[in-house]
């Protein structure tokens, strides 16, 4: 872990950096934050910013549409972390009743339905990633805001909208919620207008999703003291749905909570607006790269934020390769780096573009904050393995790290260190299978195609001898590669 420590020491040794970071209060309008951070796409009314100068609870939805979280999804859970960080209290809901209808926003045709045991496991892997989520981004935070007490933050609640739905009939739904809904407003919805005008059409099941999630916020107004709603732009239709029915409709304890009063609706609805304790919506900017692609695809497959599916590594990766017309703005909205610490990397790499500092700080800030410091390890040890990174380089790290990082490798061979004693680098070659005999080893040599750690070999009878400088990780790790990426990983085993 030196090199790790060694680079969060290198962004604490920063005074700029620590000064910025101090004078940061848990209690600054976190509106402007997220302005400032590209993230305000939409705002239901400017009087937000004023009524977020005391805490209140915020919240953001995902549906469970698959059973891991991805880098879209991260968007909006980075601005929910931005609440929690200044001191507000974070309410990630988890859509398992409404991952039951499918969201028609940003669609062109229907969802296929889940049936209940994928949506089960679906929450199941969701919850798990939120609440990883949460409590890593406020380590990562802790480690670049001194002034940071996580113990003084509100704890992160994940929060299920099937309980307030799973006692609740289809009558009661329509007769205590559906009156306070005009069809005209549902109709005009960019998500509805789009479908009705398409050949697919939409079914009346989706389009009843905008009166579940609207209902959501008004369960969550009325029960959990949520003032705010959070998500991506495709979700202004649904959120001001939400902001809507919290106007039009009343609270009341006699029927079940849905809010049916004698009052006179139109009455209700103008004192709603005039309370000056109202519902805001925000809505972030789906984000996308210069050329105009969805962000978080990789060659046609999203980048999953639960690691076994996307590993640490490939996190890392997918953010190195960043074009430099998208890497300032993802280190905004990705990452809690001061804006002239960003600047200022973003001019050090404009001034050398083919040493890729901004990426590499946008991967390196990214896989920590998604995977920890343990998966930041193993995505440099990976990539110092596979590439050769000079930042990085094979021997700062340890043999547990190579151990961690190619667990489930099958390039990486253990080998008792009695073995290998007295073999040559081709003898070596042949028996971790990067070459078929010691000829091919030879010629690779002749050629300049054969490397031990990185390094060409220029002797086909050298001996590597175990325990030395040889190896690196404490005397245990050789790696063999053959051109730029055929490689194995030889880890000699004590004798017993």
């Amino acid at each position: 872990m030196n090199l790790l420590r060694g680079l969060t020491a290198r962004y604490a040794r920063s005074s700029v950096v620590c000064g910025l970071f101090r004078r940061r209060s848990l209690h600054t309008n976190v509106v402007e934050t997220l302005r400032e951070r590209n993230f305000v796409h939409s705002v239901t009314s400017d009087d937000i910013a004023s009524r977020l100068q005391k805490p209140v609870a915020v919240y953001c939805g995902v549906d469970p549409t698959a059973d891991s979280l991805h880098l879209g999804n991260m968007v909006a859970l980075m601005g929910l972390l931005h609440f929690h960080l200044a001191g507000h209290q974070a309410l990630p809901l988890v859509g398992n009743a409404t991952g039951m209808i499918g969201d028609p926003s940003g669609r062109s045709s229907e969802r296929v339905a889940l049936g209940q045991n994928t949506l089960s496991k679906n929450v199941a892997g969701i919850e798990v990633q939120l609440e990883r989520f949460f409590r890593r981004g406020t380590e990562y935070a802790a480690r670049r805001i001194p002034s940071l007490d996580p113990e003084s933050l509100k704890p992160v609640r994940i929060l299920h909208n099937a309980d307030w739905y799973q006692n609740m009939n289809i009558l009661t739904f329509l007769g205590h919620i559906g009156r306070y809904v005009r069809v005209g407003a549902m109709v005009a919805r960019d998500s509805v207008k789009s479908r009705l005008q398409s050949s697919q059409g939409i079914s009346f099941t989706e389009f009843s999703y905008q009166l579940l999630q609207a209902y959501d916020f008004w369960y969550l107004y009325h029960h959990h003291g949520c003032r705010v709603q959070l998500g991506g732009s495709d979700q202004w239709g649904n959120i001001t749905a939400g902001t809507d029915l919290i106007h039009r409709m009343p609270f009341s304890s006699t029927l079940d909570d849905t809010g049916v009063t004698s009052e006179d609706n139109d009455a209700v609805a103008a004192k709603a607006k005039g309370d000056e304790d109202g519902a805001f919506g925000i809505t972030i900017p789906l984000l996308t790269t210069a050329s105009g692609e969805k962000f978080g695809k990789s060659a046609g497959n999203a980048i999953w934020l639960d690691e076994k599916r996307t590993s640490a590594f490939d996190v890392y990766q997918f953010f190195v390769k960043t074009a430099d017309a998208d890497v300032e703005r993802l280190l905004r909205m990705f990452t809690l780096l001061p804006l002239p610490r960003i600047e200022q990397v973003i001019l050090t790499h404009s001034e050398a573009p083919e040493r890729f500092a901004a990426q590499k700080l946008l991967a390196t800030e990214v896989t920590e904050l998604v995977h920890g410091l343990s998966g930041l390890q193993q995505a440099l040890c990976a990539t110092a393995v596979l590439f050769g990174d000079q930042l990085s380089p094979i021997q700062r790290f340890s043999a547990q790290d190579f151990a961690d990082t190619f667990a489930h490798d099958q390039r990486m061979i253990s080998i008792p260190a009695a073995d290998i004693e007295g073999k040559s680098i081709s003898d070596i070659a042949v028996l971790v299978g990067s070459c078929k005999s010691k000829a091919a080893a030879a010629r690779l040599v002749s050629g300049g195609g054969l490397y031990w750690n990185n390094e060409p070999v220029m002797n086909k009878a050298w001996k590597p001898l175990a325990g030395t400088g040889d190896f690196i990780g404490q005397g245990t790790i050789g790696i063999v590669r053959t051109g730029k990426t055929n490689y194995r990983i030889l880890r000699l085993l004590n004798d017993l």
